[in-house]
């Protein structure tokens, strides 16, 4: 499968998680700060290199009851821009609850508000990234759409 990066787009930040060179564990990596469309895909592309990702993985905002949140229109013009710039394969992953789920799981682990804070993000990206992982060994890749 090859290296994956998993992106969990917001207004102010970018979480950032990354797979194992076969694409089996996901690990969040950090948070990119948004500095602008431009900055923002020139920090992605950077990475994409750097770590040799075959293919990138964003999470899309979707309601609980499965229809698309209003975020996903801006995500869904962020993942345009990327495309262009990047020329490696970007699939769109549900990412319904990841946040919650990634608070959750760090909250039981301990880590303090602060921290949590900081690294919500990253974390919630690599809940993204083993979703899509996990769907791929399974053989169900009908949850993730490549992005137009």
């Amino acid at each position: 499968m090859g290296r994956v990066l998993a992106l969990d787009i917001g207004e102010r930040r970018i979480g950032v998680a990354v797979s194992d060179e076969i694409g089996v564990l996901a690990q969040p990596l950090m948070v990119i700060q948004r500095q602008g469309v431009a900055q923002d895909i020139a920090h992605i592309l950077q990475l994409v290199r750097e770590r040799g990702v075959e293919t990138v993985v964003v999470g899309l905002p979707v309601t609980l009851r499965g229809g698309q949140a209003q975020a996903a229109e801006k995500v869904e013009e962020f993942v345009s821009c990327l495309r262009e710039a990047l020329g490696t394969p970007i699939v769109l992953v549900d990412e319904r609850l990841s946040t919650a789920e990634a608070d959750r799981r760090m909250r039981e682990a301990d880590v303090r508000r602060g921290k949590r804070r900081r690294s919500v993000d990253a974390v919630a990206a690599a809940l993204i990234l083993e979703r899509y992982l996990g769907r791929q060994r399974a053989g169900l890749d009908g949850e993730a759409k490549h992005a137009p």
